[in-house]
């Protein structure tokens, strides 16, 4: 773990220090058996989902992306076996890349609830594993902000470049400035048009009412870092606000989190979405096409799942001059 920079999290406004959890890894650790057993659940009927009575039985069909099915086998079949032991219910799967339903059937009806509700559990488990795919964002890619931007950039250049870790690569390219409302993890068509269709009705319900017909328009004043060390930073961001200082870009950035996160396509991350553009971030000194979203968040995953921390493998700024000048971009 690195000591002097540890993940941070954001709660009531002040900013604490996480302490990353060293944990094993073993080879193939994501085919190994990832098992809820019967005390780990409750398997009492609900009315979540449809179980459908048949001439054999009971039967109940469940939608998981191809990619997660392996969690569901287990290794060497062993998770299905014991679901479909412990359950007293057959589980048929789709072969590996097809995608399909998941169908389970028993001849009692708890039974096959019992199996649903665990199938659910593995699913949603892993899901939450797995590498962010899309995210949600408003651009900020208007010629007017990208000229700012550039000016801006110039001018750290011009007057930074000695200081420890400032140069040109750090900077984000100017078509893909953005504001970042959440990230997302789709798995297949199925779940990226589910995405596509969230958001037209959003657009429909709350959106285009909110803003009246009208076009926002935002200014981009002032700049910030997301640690605590003004002398090593990893991400430098834009603070961006309504013109006219209402709030309906805040109100409508905070609607449609809630709308992806009721819906289960998004993970809850903060109570509201912080709205910042990143300019500079030292990701990008790897990878000049990385698209940048909430890197914290990111980290934060990453750290939560793996035990470990990605900061050892980048390259800090010092940012304290460009601090000094709080300035405009658009």
């Amino acid at each position: 773990m690195e000591v002097l920079r540890p993940t941070l999290i954001r709660i009531g406004g002040r900013i604490y220090r996480k302490n990353i959890i060293q944990q094993q890894s073993y080879p193939n650790e994501e085919e190994d058996d990832f098992y809820a057993g019967p005390g780990d659940l409750t398997d009492e009927p609900c009315d979540a989902f449809m179980v459908e009575e048949t001439e054999r039985g009971f039967q109940c069909a469940v939608e998981v992306p191809s990619p997660l099915y392996k969690y569901i086998i287990g290794k060497k079949g062993e998770t299905r076996k014991r679901l479909e032991t412990e359950t007293r219910t057959s589980i048929s799967i789709p072969k590996p890349g097809m995608e399909g339903q998941i169908v389970i059937t028993g001849q009692q009806r708890s039974g096959v609830i019992s199996a649903r509700t665990r199938i659910d559990v593995l699913a949603e488990s892993f899901r939450k594993k797995q590498p962010f795919t899309h995210f949600l964002s408003f651009a900020l890619n208007q010629p007017a902000i990208q000229e700012k931007f550039l000016q801006f950039k110039e001018e750290v250049l011009e007057k930074c470049s000695k200081d420890h870790g400032v140069n040109s690569s750090l900077f984000q390219n100017p078509a893909k400035l953005h504001l970042t409302i959440g990230t997302l993890v789709l798995l297949n068509e199925q779940e990226i048009q589910k995405a596509c269709e969230l958001l037209q009705r959003s657009k429909e319900d709350f959106i285009d009412k909110t803003v009246g017909g009208k076009s926002l328009t935002v200014e981009v004043a002032g700049i910030e870092y997301m640690n605590d060390d003004p002398a090593m930073i990893d991400v430098l961001y834009a603070k961006v606000h309504m013109k006219d200082g209402s709030d309906k870009l805040q109100l409508i950035a905070d609607r449609l989190m809630e709308q992806f996160v009721t819906s289960g396509l998004m993970m809850k991350e903060w109570d509201r979405v912080k709205l910042h553009a990143t300019i500079m971030n030292t990701l990008f000194r790897k990878d000049p096409n990385v698209l940048s979203c909430d890197f914290y968040a990111v980290e934060e995953k990453n750290s939560a799942t793996t035990g470990k921390s990605s900061f050892k493998e980048r390259e800090t700024f010092d940012g304290r001059n460009i601090l000094k000048d709080q300035c405009i971009i658009s």
